[in-house]
C-alpha cells in the first residue's frame, strides 16, 4: 500500500495543477508555527555544545577552536538532524492526527466520492510545504545556535565575538551549508510522506488515531536517523567533508 501511495504521489505531482493556496496554508502551520520551537532547539544546542566542547578543550588549551567545531557541526549534522527530530514530534504528529481524523470520520471517502484524489488535495500540499519549511527552519536553527554559542563563549572563555565570527566564516565552507540543507530536504520529504501515509491508512476509530499519531513519531525519527547515517557516508565518499 505504501508503494502504491508513493507511485500515486509522483504521478500526480508531475501534473500541471496548482497547489499554491493549500501549500501556503500548510507553510503557515508547519513553518511559521514551528519557529519558536526551532529557536529553542537552536539556542539550547549552541549553548550546551559550546560549553561541553569549550571546557573539554580547555584542559589542552584549545578552547579557541570552539567557533570552528561548533560551526561545522551545526551546519553539517546537528542543525538538520536535531531540527528534524524535534519537528517530527510537532509536524509529524499534527499531520497524522489531522488526516487520521478525516479518515475515520469518512471525510477522505467523501473527497473520493466527488471524484478528487485525496493525494492531490491532502498529501501533495503538505509535502511541498514540508520541503520548503524544513530547510528554512534548519537554517534558522543553525544561525541561532551560532549566535548563542558565540555569546556563551564570550562569557565563559573570553572569546571575542569578532574573533568568533571570523573563525566561523573562514572554516565553514559552502559545502557544509549545502549538505546540511540537502539533508533537511530529504528528512522533510520522509517526514511528511510517512505522516500522510500513517494518517490516510488509519483504522479503528479514535483509538486508531492515537495509535497512528504515536507511531509516526517513532517511525519518522528512525527513518531520519538511518537516512542521516547513509547521507553522511555518501558525502564523505564524495569528498564534501574535509
Amino acid at each position: 500500500m505504501f508503494a502504491r501511495s508513493l507511485k500515486e504521489f509522483f504521478s500526480l505531482v508531475l501534473r500541471p495543477k496548482q497547489y499554491l493556496i493549500l501549500t501556503i496554508e500548510q507553510l503557515f502551520y508547519q513553518g511559521v508555527r514551528s519557529i519558536p520551537l526551532t529557536i529553542v532547539v537552536g539556542a539550547a544546542t549552541g549553548v550546551v555544545f559550546a560549553l561541553q566542547l569549550g571546557y573539554g578543550l580547555q584542559r589542552f588549551g584549545g578552547e579557541l577552536y570552539v567557533p570552528q567545531v561548533v560551526g561545522m557541526a551545526m551546519f553539517r549534522e546537528l542543525g538538520p538532524t536535531l531540527t528534524s527530530l524535534c519537528l517530527a514530534g510537532r509536524i509529524g504528529s499534527g499531520l497524522t492526527s489531522e488526516l487520521a481524523s478525516m479518515t475515520v470520520t469518512e471525510q477522505v471517502d467523501a473527497i473520493r466520492a466527488f471524484g478528487t484524489s485525496p493525494v492531490s488535495t491532502l498529501v501533495i500540499p503538505r509535502i511541498f510545504a514540508c520541503l520548503i519549511a524544513l530547510p528554512i527552519l534548519t537554517l534558522l536553527a543553525d544561525y541561532v545556535a551560532i549566535f548563542s554559542s558565540m555569546l556563551i563563549s564570550e562569557r565563559e572563555f573570553r572569546i571575542e565575538p569578532a574573533y568568533y565570527i571570523a573563525k566561523t566564516i573562514s572554516y565553514v565552507h559552502f559545502a557544509d551549508l549545502a549538505t546540511g540543507l540537502f539533508k533537511s530536504l530529504v528528512f522533510g520529504f520522509f517526514l511528511a510522506l510517512i505522516a500522510c501515509y500513517k494518517g490516510l491508512s488509519t483504522k479503528g476509530g479514535t483509538r486508531g488515531v492515537g495509535i497512528s499519531t504515536t507511531s509516526v513519531v517513532v517511525t519518522a525519527s528512525t527513518v531520519i536517523l538511518i537516512s542521516d547515517v547513509m547521507l553522511s557516508r555518501i558525502f564523505i565518499m564524495l569528498g564534501y567533508y574535509y
